[in-house]
């Protein structure tokens, strides 16, 4: 990695940081609002065909700005006020930082990276542009690019690696994970700090089948929406900044990935509620500009995403996942209400299962809000409103249920959708959503049911009994003791999983060769043992990642004779063996008489040579 490069990106990400404070934006939300406005930059950059220069102008631009306030800041004119550094900047930091080195040095692995995540970022990052009708490397041509946009500028001064990669796709998280500490009243309230602080690592819990040394989008989907829901409530009293606010998260979120949709439609309910309660015009005069600039606002933020599905049926003919009403269509009228009702039972066992992870999050998210509110209410005899936000939690639950059965009904073909297929993965996501949700207002209501409402008068003294005061104490210590284990048991475990997976295909290939950095269209044949890594594509797709091809194909069964082992190995330009094939191995020595185990080769008339 270069130190130097990265250190000009994160200058330029300060810089942006500034300017935004300085128009108003949160400190807790300035991180992710600058990376975000700098990915919706670089799309329209990377469509017009300037993303390498786009990405040179947006950061260098970052850079500017920093100069400016630095240099106006010695003539004390536009300073910022000091936010402090309170405990969870701390946890923040720290567990953040240690998360990083992990992930640093971490490898990909999931099947997912190389069927696009991980190859779309490496061809952004060598071809400099988007993949067009030619380019088959990349099979998911309706995804979004926003993730691997963000992740390609990074690349762009670091250099080129996984590591730089997981990092960078880190960086996002955690800045999106940080803006939930901006809805809070009191900061100097270390219990409450610690309680968010807490449900940033207990939501890794429901990120278990991705975990963060993934580029999968999963995490990041609910955790942007989380920071769109955060920003909407700390600029509820100031509407146009939470236009602008809403307009640019829900734009960036479009661009993450289609089905981003359900997410958008939750933070476009809250920002019309947010309008509507925070509302000091008169009624006539409210009923003409909410609606507009609602209105306005969710449009403004939509095109981005309408000039991306244009893109995708103008330059692809046929693209997986696209949306589309014509192929639900047709999904629907194949399958048979007998079909349809197999599904059904299947989806309601899973979801009534207590074995279910999302099932234990969704009962864990309404066992806390409701036993909060009792004891608020019944024990503090202050009201609260955990028992609504429980219900509204329990009816995102259901709706998102609804859309994932239709996602299986509408877009899925019958082996997988009867198999619930992703099934955890899906349901996580929403979980980690209203998980930050509940956490959000429960900590909101912690500090309303407090003795002292007024923070100048708070200290150590300002506590209803002696009682009060040692259970605050002990519950800060409890609830910072549990955050800080189990964010480092995520980090240990991500340890662990890079351990377990050492011995895997993409590790293997690694070992074999050096990965090819130029986008060609070389025939590769991969020599592969076992039968399920070819059967689902995943050796294929590993090496189309590792060589930067479009026509590698994994095979397994070699039970042929030497003259059909000849001719299929002669219609490969290059054959690769991450693991030792014990057929392959017997026919290479019977017709090219060479011993081979493994590594990568190129394919003569008569003979394998091999390449280092």
């Amino acid at each position: 990695m270069s130190w130097l490069g990265l250190g000009v990106y994160v200058l330029g990400l300060i810089g942006y940081g500034g300017t935004l404070r300085r128009l108003g934006v949160s400190p807790y939300l300035s991180w992710i609002t600058a990376m975000l406005f700098q990915i919706v930059v670089l799309y329209g950059c990377a469509m017009v065909g300037i993303l390498n220069m786009g990405i040179q102008w947006v950061t260098y631009a970052g850079i500017a700005q920093l100069v400016l306030w630095t240099v106006l800041s010695f003539w004390r004119k536009a300073q910022l006020q000091f936010e402090g550094i309170h405990l969870f900047d701390f946890w923040m930091i720290t567990l953040g930082l240690a998360m990083g080195q992990v992930l640093y040095h971490s490898p990909l692995v999931h099947y997912d990276n190389f069927s696009h995540w991980a190859v779309m970022v490496k061809f952004m990052f060598f071809s400099g542009r988007l993949p067009g009708a030619a380019d088959k490397l990349i099979s998911f041509t309706s995804y979004p690019p926003a993730t691997a946009l963000y992740i390609t500028q990074v690349l762009h001064w670091t250099g080129f690696s996984e590591g730089a990669m997981l990092l960078a796709q880190f960086a996002l998280i955690w800045a999106a994970a940080y803006s939930v500490f901006a809805v809070l009243r009191d900061r100097t309230r270390a219990l409450m700090g610690m309680l968010l602080c807490l449900t940033i690592a207990i939501s890794f819990v429901f990120n278990i089948a991705i975990r963060l040394n993934n580029l999968l989008v999963d995490y990041v989907l609910p955790i942007l929406a989380v920071a769109a829901i955060a920003g909407i409530w700390a600029y509820r009293k100031r509407p146009w900044v939470l236009s602008g606010h809403v307009a640019l998260f829900v734009a960036a979120l479009l661009l993450v990935k289609n089905s981003a949709t359900f997410f958008v439609v939750v933070i476009g309910v809250y920002f019309l509620v947010t309008l509507i309660q925070n509302n000091r015009e008169h009624w006539y005069v409210a009923t003409l500009r909410i609606p507009v600039q609602a209105a306005l606002t969710l449009g403004l933020a939509a095109i981005p995403f309408l000039i991306w599905n244009w893109h995708v049926k103008t330059t692809f003919t046929v693209s997986k996942h696209e949306i589309s009403s014509q192929a639900y269509a047709n999904q629907l009228s194949g399958e048979s209400a007998k079909t349809i009702l197999k599904i059904f039972h299947k989806f309601l066992d899973q979801i009534m299962s207590l074995g279910s992870l999302s099932t234990q999050g969704i009962l864990l998210i309404n066992v806390i809000l409701i036993g909060a509110w009792v004891m608020i209410r019944f024990g503090s005899q202050q009201k609260n409103r955990l028992l609504w936000v429980a219900v509204m939690l329990d009816v995102i639950f259901l709706l998102y249920y609804g859309s994932l059965f239709g996602m299986y009904i509408l877009s899925m073909p019958y082996a997988e959708a009867i198999l619930l297929d992703g099934f955890e993965r899906y349901m996580g996501s929403t979980v980690i959503l209203n998980l930050y949700i509940g956490a959000m207002f429960l900590v909101r209501a912690m500090d309303g049911a407090m003795y002292e409402q007024n923070f100048q008068k708070r200290d150590s003294r300002s506590f209803a009994t002696i009682v009060t005061k040692n259970a605050y104490q002990i519950g800060t210590l409890i609830v910072g003791f549990f955050a800080i284990t189990m964010m480092y048991s995520e980090i240990t475990g991500t340890k662990f999983t890079n351990e377990m997976n050492h011995n895997t295909l993409p590790l293997q290939l690694q070992r074999d060769s050096k990965p090819w950095t130029h986008l060609n269209h070389k025939k590769i044949l991969v020599v592969d043992p076992h039968a399920g890594d070819v059967a689902d594509y995943y050796a294929g797709y590993a090496a189309r990642y590792y060589y930067f091809t479009d026509k590698a194909v994994g095979q397994e069964d070699f039970m042929v004779t030497p003259a059909v082992f000849k001719q299929t190995v002669q219609s490969y330009q290059y054959v690769v063996i991450p693991e030792y094939h014990r057929t392959f191995t017997k026919l290479t020595k019977r017709v090219y008489h060479q011993k081979i185990k493994t590594g990568l080769f190129k394919i003569h008339k008569h003979y394998l040579q091999r390449m280092h």
